[in-house]
């Protein structure tokens, strides 16, 4: 390993690992008064009532809550325990593992790469991965098709490329590996459908995290690290925590008997992955989070700095999908929503069951942590819970999904404003 690289790798852990700003790189963010940007504080204080209430009847151990309009943060709450066995509180700056909404930054990184020239969404995948040429089709009885069409790059942004859903490919074990691991495998298997025609919640957004280790020559840690988190001042953004911060980590919980309890099995996000996953590797914090969420709500810019142009922004919030190709992330479609590149996208709010405004464009993670960005009333949420299944209907987390937007947009009372 040469000088630079060996340098490059060590400044890569750092900044990964969320030790490359300290904690008194940030000042505390100056909340504005809700009724200055059409907000009322009755209103948010009715939002604190409803996730307070969740942790008070222990149905959440604690929850972090942050809401910003017109840039301006107008509410951030943290309530309840970060760890239940110890008492530990709940702060602003507990760090959680955030899971599936890695994956938007991950598309903020491949579009800074679109931005460069290193690709087109009209690509074809294989181009940019020589082991998917001559992928086949899975059909029945064990035989295999070609494609009717290509796999193109457009279609991996949009969990649309073909792939099946994560639960088909449970048993490779990709974490066993790095990231050339997992793509070695996927190149030994037929699709689960033919490209364009199926959006599969799968290994799409891994597969996006090699492409920027190959589009851009670093490591996936060290992309995002030096091109987005640190410029961003993400100070605890990482894909695993220093030592230093882990009594700042929220515990995950589970359910017994109906009530909220520790989770027998934690993992440990201070350690260094080998896989660094596109798909779900992050650690984060609401504050970190609405940083990144800011700076997309803002056309790509923040602090003076473009990190993306307005136009591929608004791309990345229009759905890309065929006509007929529904989302259907918990199993039965969900109307009234379009995907477009590594965000789902509001395209119907009559048809939607929370008010969010139309283009609203959102994910979240599946132990539970959620967030939207409204560019019609220019609002921004982000929401911290730390649950197994903590996204899934029915596995036992109250929906703060459907609560929380309706207690927020019932506290807009100025959209004008």
């Amino acid at each position: 390993m040469d000088f630079h690289r060996r340098h490059l790798l060590a400044g890569g852990a750092a900044l990964a690992g969320g030790a490359f700003l300290g904690r008194e790189a940030r000042s505390a963010i100056a909340l504005t008064a809700p009724e200055g940007v059409g907000l009322s504080s009755a209103g948010l204080a009715g939002l604190d009532a409803a996730m307070h209430g969740l942790v008070d009847a222990q149905k959440l151990a604690g929850v972090t809550t942050l809401v910003a309009r017109h840039g301006k943060v107008v509410h951030f709450d943290a309530y309840g325990r970060r760890d239940l066995d110890t008492g530990a509180a709940m702060q602003k700056d507990t760090i959680f593992r955030i899971a599936s909404m890695t994956k938007p930054t991950i598309g903020v990184a491949m579009m800074m790469l679109w931005e460069q020239g290193k690709w087109k969404l009209s690509d074809r995948l294989d181009a940019n991965i020589p082991e998917f040429k001559g992928l086949r089709v899975r059909g029945l009885n064990g035989a295999t098709a070609e494609p009717r069409t290509p796999q193109t790059m457009a279609q991996i942004m949009s969990h649309t490329a073909g792939f099946g859903v994560s639960a088909d490919y449970a048993g490779l074990n990709f974490r066993d590996g790095d990231l050339q691991g997992m793509i070695d495998k996927l190149a030994k298997l037929p699709l689960a459908s033919q490209p364009g025609t199926d959006w599969a919640y799968g290994p799409a957004v891994d597969i996006q995290g090699y492409l920027v280790q190959k589009l851009s020559g670093q490591p996936l840690d060290v992309f995002m690290a030096q091109h987005l988190f640190a410029p961003l001042g993400m100070v605890d953004t990482g894909f695993w925590q220093p030592a230093a911060k882990a009594s700042r980590i929220a515990r995950i919980n589970t359910y017994k008997d109906g009530k909220i309890v520790t989770a027998p099995v934690q993992g440990d996000p201070t350690k260094q992955p080998t896989f660094l996953s596109g798909s779900g590797g992050l650690t984060s914090t609401a504050e970190d989070y609405w940083r990144f969420c800011q700076m997309v709500g803002n056309g790509g810019q923040s602090g003076g700095r473009r990190y993306l142009k307005a136009e591929t922004v608004r791309l990345m919030r229009r759905s890309v999908l065929r006509p007929g190709v529904m989302v259907d992330l918990y199993g039965p479609d969900q109307p009234g929503l379009g995907f477009g590149l590594d965000f789902a996208v509001i395209e119907d709010p009559a048809r939607v069951p929370t008010p969010q405004g139309k283009d609203t464009f959102y994910w979240g993670g599946a132990f539970g942590t959620w967030f939207w960005i409204d560019p019609t009333n220019d609002l921004i949420f982000v929401g911290m819970i730390q649950n197994i299944s903590g996204s899934v209907p029915g596995g036992g987390t109250p929906n703060v999904r459907e609560v929380s937007p309706r207690a927020v947009y019932a506290a807009l009372t100025d959209r004008a404003k």
